[in-house]
């Protein structure tokens, strides 16, 4: 039997693990300074939003139903258009998408302020981290969850029990490490934002933006390595899609 194909991305965990790590932080920071910022608005926590939809519906409030909504669907874009973009820019994914990650980041701040229902300077924080969740791929190829915990916390729950039975699947072990840092990127973001409001997301912003310095700098030196690059298709491609990570 053929070997099964690693479609990780990128495909060293030298630079895949630490980046995994730190935008998930990124994620928990932002997501903590939105939700005290923006009358408990999600920036990324989707399943969170979903709920306040719910509950809004229900209860025939239409502002909130237009608020969760819009921002669901903004976030969705931003994991669509982040995929299209991994799949058109190949090797450049890590720089291109950070970049313009932190850009986003930063135009939230000077975005028009919008309504209640629809809270246009939140589109921007929220788009970015759609996009996010497009940057980094594990071994079979699917998008790490790098904005939300429940998939980690089930990923690592299922993993206990395969460890117990046999062994855990290689993704097993990232599990904990993102829930902890998405957690304490919560912490500094609530921290951030009780003291400097809004412009505490000029924190995520900077980090995104020192990210995509690095990754840059890495596509530069070191074009053909394993820490830039991979045989990966785009995040979540079926098995027979092309692989789209390796210089051509």
């Amino acid at each position: 039997m053929a070997e099964k194909q690693d479609k990780a991305f990128p495909a060293s965990a030298a630079t895949r693990v630490p980046f995994a790590l730190a935008l998930a932080a990124l994620a928990g920071c932002a997501d903590s300074i939105g939700f005290l910022e923006y009358s408990q608005l999600f920036m990324s926590f989707m399943s969170g939003n979903t709920t306040r939809f719910g509950v809004a519906v229900s209860s025939f409030d239409w502002e909130n139903t237009a608020r969760a909504a819009s921002t669901i669907v903004v976030f969705c874009f931003g994991a669509f258009l982040g995929t299209l973009l991994a799949a058109w820019v190949g090797p450049w994914r890590l720089p291109v998408l950070l970049s313009i990650e932190a850009a986003l980041l930063a135009v939230g701040l000077i975005a028009p302020w919008g309504s209640f229902s629809f809270p246009l300077h939140a589109y921007p924080i929220v788009l970015a981290l759609g996009l996010q969740n497009a940057t980094l791929q594990d071994a079979n190829g699917n998008s790490i969850a790098l904005t939300y915990v429940t998939g980690a916390v089930v990923r690592f729950g299922t993993g206990l029990a395969n460890l117990v039975l046999h062994e855990p699947s290689p993704a097993f072990w990232l599990q904990a490490p993102l829930w902890g840092a998405l957690s304490t990127g919560a912490v500094i973001g609530g921290a951030l934002q009780i003291r400097y409001g809004e412009n505490a997301f000029l924190f995520p912003a900077a980090l995104a933006a020192g990210l995509a310095v690095v990754a840059i700098v890495l596509a530069l030196a070191k074009p053909r390595s394993p820490l830039v690059t991979g045989n990966a298709p785009a995040p979540d491609a079926p098995p027979h899609a092309k692989a789209v990570g390796m210089l051509r």
